[in-house]
Formats: C-alpha cells, sequence, structure tokens
C-alpha cells in the first residue's frame, strides 16, 4: 500500500486521514488505481444518492468483502475505500451529467489535474490570418470593392482593401472553458456528499473543503 493510503494509529485507535473531495479522489484513481465500473447497471435509478450507495453495495458484494485485494490491480492492492469512492462517482446522476461526467471527473482526477478555466484569457481583436514575407509578419486582406477616383488628373479605379479580424481566444471558448469548471466542481460537491451520507468510507474522512468555485471571478 502506497503511503499516501496509510492510515496512522493513535494509542492503538485507527485514525482517519481527512482529505477533501479533490484529493480524495486522486488518491483513489492516482494512488490506488481504482476504475469506474461502466456501463451502470439498467435496473438502478441513477438519481440521488441511492443510486450510488446501492452501486457501492453491488461493488462490496463483487469483491468478497475482501478488504485487502482489489478487482482491478492484479497482484496488487486496491483499497477498498478506493473502490467506494468509485463505485460512488460511477453513480453520478444524469442532471450532473451522468456517465460523462463521471468519466471526465475520474481522468482529470487520474492525471491530478483540474480542468482548465482558462485563467487571464481576455478576447483581443486580432487579424484573421497574417503572412510572413522578407519585411515581416503582416495582416492579410481581401479586396471588398472598387472605387474610383480622381488622382493626378485623371480618373483612376482602386481596389477597396480589408482585413477580416476574428477574436482570440474567442470569447465563447472561454465560456465553454469555464462553463466545464462549473460542472466539474458541482460533480465534485455531489460526490462529497454523497461519500458523507453513505459514511462507508473506512480509513478516510471527507472534509468540507471544496475547490475554488467560479475562481476567475476572485479578485487579486
Amino acid at each position: 500500500m502506497s503511503m499516501q493510503g496509510r492510515i496512522g494509529r493513535a494509542g492503538g485507535t485507527k485514525v482517519k486521514r481527512a482529505l477533501g473531495v479533490q484529493a480524495i479522489l486522486e488518491w483513489a484513481f492516482r494512488i490506488e488505481k481504482a476504475q469506474l465500473e461502466l456501463p451502470l447497471p439498467k435496473d438502478v435509478s441513477e438519481e440521488g444518492f441511492g443510486f450510488g450507495m446501492e452501486y457501492v453495495l453491488l461493488q462490496r458484494g463483487a469483491l468478497g468483502c475482501k478488504v485487502d485485494g482489489g478487482q482491478h490491480k492484479k497482484g496488487s492492492y486496491t483499497s477498498a475505500d478506493a473502490e467506494v469512492i468509485a463505485a460512488t462517482l460511477a453513480g453520478m446522476p444524469d442532471s450532473l451529467g451522468g456517465k460523462r461526467m463521471a468519466i471526465y471527473v475520474a481522468e482529470l482526477a487520474r492525471a491530478g489535474m483540474t480542468p482548465d478555466w482558462l485563467p487571464g484569457a481576455v478576447p483581443r481583436c486580432v487579424p484573421a490570418e497574417t503572412k510572413t514575407n522578407q519585411h515581416g509578419e503582416r495582416a492579410s486582406t481581401i479586396i471588398v470593392g472598387n472605387e474610383r477616383v480622381f488622382s493626378r488628373g485623371k480618373w483612376r479605379t482602386i481596389e477597396v482593401l480589408a482585413c477580416p479580424v476574428t477574436w482570440r481566444p474567442h470569447p465563447e471558448q472561454i465560456n465553454s472553458a469555464r462553463r466545464s469548471y462549473d460542472e466539474w466542481w458541482w460533480a465534485l460537491d455531489w460526490v462529497r456528499d454523497g461519500l458523507v451520507a453513505g459514511r462507508m468510507l473506512r480509513e478516510l474522512e471527507v472534509m468540507a473543503a471544496m475547490p475554488n468555485v467560479q475562481p476567475w471571478t476572485k479578485r487579486r
């Protein structure tokens, strides 16, 4: 068992290690290599915490109540708590993204990452295309019409040029990244509440701590 997964003892009494839900998920998927059990059983409701807890019981049954051997890591130890955490996450309700969100949360936890909400991103108006020559980089232009002008005693036809522009990063790209972070945050909140309500963790205690909510609104 890894050092991250060891639980200390004080006076012979087992002491649970307190972690926030993000750290708990990273421990389960990154350290203990837990796996999601998908697809989910069809005869179990996907709404509410009842699903998560029932599914945990099914998982415990699949483990045969053996806490010293995981069903996913052949020849190595997988904590029973990690199995509980993975099973709870697998019960993510459709209202929060269902299986898609469960996989997203698990993969981020496995990589030890937080969703990229594009910190510091500010849309800027820039040329849609540029070209480079011996004089350096210049904005590309297109012909948008013709005009007749009187120059040097003659009427001349000249091309009217324009430089197409775009926004980078596009505001919708920023909004999309921040919506994804919001959805991830609420998924973690659901997992935290489910683990607390289920009271099935033997070695870990779920703290109230959560990642920053909408960190882009925080003042520097």
